[in-house]
């Protein structure tokens, strides 16, 4: 018994399981949020196929990217996680990795806007279901002076996902139906699949299809190997985590955190500009340097999301160095990264050569996503352990509504209304729009389809520089955020 007592009161000397295990876990996890964000990215990969496909304005591409998703995320991300802070965690992040699996792989077989919507929504509800749980079993899996590099490690699956998405995605997207079906058919499964029209279906709904799937097997193994660990495990025993929190008492702990609400401010414009900038960069790097979905997808996407999941572990592992000297780092490292990220995202933005593209466009990654393990570390280390799940789902609504909810909208907007504005100065007397432009009319003459592509390209290349610049806002609020961090964190600073 008294060895016992002595194992769960050195929680936080040690974490929970054996080093190896714990690893083990971490790295399961971080696959967990690899896989969320291949899902949720993947739209994005094959966004012009998709907009050529259903004639779609960039407004109304923005519409279907972001509100949608953003407002059932965040509509079930509090419920799920007041769940999570009650209940066995690893059971309900197993549960929603089902769900959003099989509604990613849904969205292949949609018929039009409003079928690809739905889906879209249920992919949004399964994938609320992932951070608030997981980085609470982070918190009870991880001392507190380890968490910094061990949330930074989990927040590399953003990124991530986002070079799987592009690796898998494009190349399946560029491929013809037929040439799938007749693979089907070489492998021996031309009796379940050999009915369906393999001319007629486009690369993308493969893509879906694809991707999607799979991850029912990885639900299986995160529902068979990981352990639920013992709430505030790893916190220092005069933490209790004994009684579960009200909701009541949570929302009492985060109003008297300025901190908290800085940074959350903070995050959710930085995820409003990347997700604007991830919605189109696709169709921009098809419009202005005419790139395939292919060429996109593995010369710019794939390499690119690589280098931001370098600045996310570069973030968290500068931060954890620093914190010792600095204790109010993991404010101001990504305050700093960030206000970098928009000269190198500007320049990209209007480089000519591909090459000067690639290397401008891989520093703004880098130093852009040196933020993503701080928000997460401020996140649920203002907040006593026994709130830590429900603290990550408040921070990921404000995130979800403003990030994903209105950047690719406010994106897709700006993209119309500069190209309104191309259009007319290129041709003052032009009787065209964006979406006269878009709708596909065969019978425009040769000059007004010139017209139309010059003032497309042009009008994205304006807008996303636009919103480039709203990180130096962002950066602002990290650095007043970093004035209350040192008193409104629970654990020690620079410990």
């Amino acid at each position: 018994m008294q060895s016992t007592v002595t194992e769960s009161t050195a929680g936080h000397l040690t974490g929970y399981g054996s080093a190896s295990y714990r690893h083990y876990v971490l790295l399961l996890l971080m696959l967990v949020y690899t896989l969320n964000f291949i899902d949720r990215t993947l739209i994005a990969v094959v966004a012009q196929p998709i907009i050529e496909s259903f004639q779609l304005t960039d407004a109304q591409w923005g519409l279907l990217y972001g509100p949608p998703f953003a407002i059932f995320y965040a509509i079930m991300g509090l419920p799920i996680a007041l769940w999570a802070d009650r209940s066995n965690r690893v059971h309900i992040i197993s549960l929603c990795i089902v769900l959003w699996s099989i509604m990613t792989a849904l969205c292949g077989v949609a018929v039009g806007f409003f079928s690809l919507l739905l889906f879209r929504i249920g992919v949004a509800i399964g994938e609320a279901g992932c951070t608030p749980p997981a980085n609470s079993l982070i918190g009870d899996y991880f001392i507190a002076r380890k968490r910094a590099t061990a949330l930074g490690i989990y927040s590399m699956g953003v990124t991530l996902g986002s070079v799987l998405a592009n690796v898998f995605g494009g190349p399946i997207a560029q491929m013809q139906g037929a040439d799938v079906g007749n693979w089907v058919t070489g492998i021996g499964f031309g009796w379940l699949l050999g009915h369906l029209d393999w001319a007629n279906i486009e690369g993308w709904r493969i893509a879906f299809v694809v991707v999607g799937l799979p991850g029912v097997l990885v639900a299986m193994l995160v529902w068979a190997s990981i352990k639920e660990p013992p709430r505030g495990y790893s916190d220092p025993p005069s933490q209790s985590a004994d009684t579960v929190p009200d909701w009541r008492e949570t929302f009492a702990e985060l109003r008297q955190k300025p901190s908290f609400w800085w940074m959350a401010i903070a995050a959710s414009l930085v995820a409003f500009v990347g997700y604007g900038l991830i919605s189109f960069q696709a169709p921009f790097l098809q419009r202005e340097h005419g790139l395939s979905v292919r060429e996109a997808a593995l010369q710019f996407g794939a390499p690119l999301s690589l280098l931001a999941a370098v600045g996310t572990f570069l973030g968290g592992y500068i931060t954890e160095r620093a914190t010792a000297r600095f204790p109010t780092a993991m404010a101001w490292v990504p305050a700093l990264g960030i206000a970098m990220a928009v000269p190198a995202y500007a320049a990209a933005f209007f480089a000519e050569d591909l090459t000067w593209v690639f290397v401008l466009w891989g520093i703004g990654a880098v130093c852009h996503y040196s933020y993503l393990g701080a928000q997460y570390n401020i996140g649920q280390g203002v907040v006593s352990n026994r709130s830590r799940a429900t603290a990550i789902a408040v921070l990921l609504i404000l995130v979800s509504l403003i990030g994903n909810g209105i950047g690719p909208y406010f994106v897709g907007f700006m993209s119309d209304f500069f190209m309104q504005q191309q259009l007319i100065a290129l041709e003052p007397n032009t009787w065209l729009s964006p979406e006269a432009c878009k709708s596909g009319d065969v019978s425009r003459a040769h000059s007004d389809e010139l017209l139309c592509r010059a003032a497309n390209s042009a009008g994205l290349k304006y807008a996303m520089a636009v919103t480039a610049s709203i990180f130096l806002i962002a950066s602002v609020c990290f650095l007043i955020c970093a004035r209350t961090l040192k008193e409104d964190f629970v654990a020690e600073l620079g410990g």
